[in-house]
């Protein structure tokens, strides 16, 4: 891997790790696009926690918060004082933190009739395999709607508060709750099933469905991340060593890598918040359905004549 290749793949991965596109099905097009079979897993660890990093420094008092709270539950279940009606905040974020991440159990249970395949193994088939592009191209759809749908409902939440007198940027609930938690959860565990569903885009959606302020429910979105990127991370790891990714990588690449990553993934945060504060969000509705249109045109063509369009190769569904 060239410096260059490095650096494309850092900007790549921190922009749509974190604006609604979905990193997964962007991934997805272009190794479409260039006939990449195999990438090098351990440069793909070391791009998500450039993205984790991002994360941290833009949510840097809530992540002390959360861990504040974490100390304080282990200390009061220890003394015996620990009450789920009388916690604080950040004892409340920590406990809906840890709700929001149940969902993504899920993606080990195999799958009935499957054969013992599970949802994160058929996750990677799909991404993977060149016959089942218009997997990506459906969701990237799904994305575009999903977004849709989380605007008409914040309007109709701010609506509802500008006849209370209520301030459009406080329209909505500012704490999030069991049920919350869950329904964004089990928008991340749909969203790392299927490449070109969106993450960030999908939660911010059923946070806004919920009813909740869009800062909170796009704030609650990116911390529930965290955990999330580094179970990724840490399971790419486990593959790296494996196959003896590790033994393959450059390492002046892979600090360039993650550094532009982490870099341009606090720029895509600061820029995803600040468009959703001026509610410029259909440009992402508008994007993410461009580019479903495109990637569905391409796979009936290619679905059609059995060939990659882009190399010429056999579509191949394994």
């Amino acid at each position: 891997m060239t410096v260059t290749d490095a650096i494309i793949q850092g900007v790549v991965q921190g922009l749509t790790e974190f604006l609604p596109v979905s990193s997964s099905g962007h991934l997805a097009i272009s190794q479409h696009i260039l006939g990449v079979t195999e990438s090098n897993l351990f440069f793909s660890v070391m791009l998500h926690l450039g993205t984790l990093l991002s994360v941290i420094i833009v949510y840097r008092k809530t992540v002390c918060e959360l861990i504040k709270g974490f100390i304080s539950i282990i200390s009061d279940i220890t003394k015996k004082k620990f009450s789920f009606k009388e916690m604080d905040h950040s004892q409340h974020l920590v406990c809906m933190l840890a709700l929001g991440l149940v969902p993504l159990f899920l993606l080990f249970i195999p799958i009935p009739g499957s054969g013992g395949l599970n949802a994160k193994e058929l996750a990677e088939v799909w991404a993977g395999s060149t016959g089942y592009f218009v997997i990506v191209g459906i969701s990237l759809l799904f994305t575009s709607l999903l977004l849709a749908i989380g605007i008409c409902a914040n309007r109709i939440t701010e609506s509802k508060a500008h006849r209370k007198h209520i301030k459009k940027k406080e329209a909505g609930r500012h704490t999030v709750n069991a049920a919350d938690a869950v329904c964004i959860g089990a928008a991340q565990l749909f969203a790392a099933i299927f490449p070109g569903l969106s993450r960030s885009g999908s939660t911010l959606a059923v946070g806004e469905l919920r009813g909740l302020n869009k800062k909170k429910a796009l704030d609650y979105s990116f911390v529930l991340g965290i955990p999330s990127i580094l179970a990724a991370a840490v399971l790419e790891f486990r593959d790296s060593v494996t196959s003896g990714a590790i033994m393959q990588s450059d390492a002046v690449s892979i600090l360039l890598g993650v550094a532009v990553s982490a870099v341009v993934g606090t720029l895509a945060i600061l820029l995803f918040k600040w468009m959703l504060a001026r509610d410029r969000m259909y440009i992402f509705v508008i994007y993410t359905a461009v580019a479903a249109a495109a990637v569905i045109i391409i796979s009936i063509i290619e679905l059609q004549s059995g060939v990659n369009i882009f190399t010429g190769e056999q579509l191949a569904f394994t």
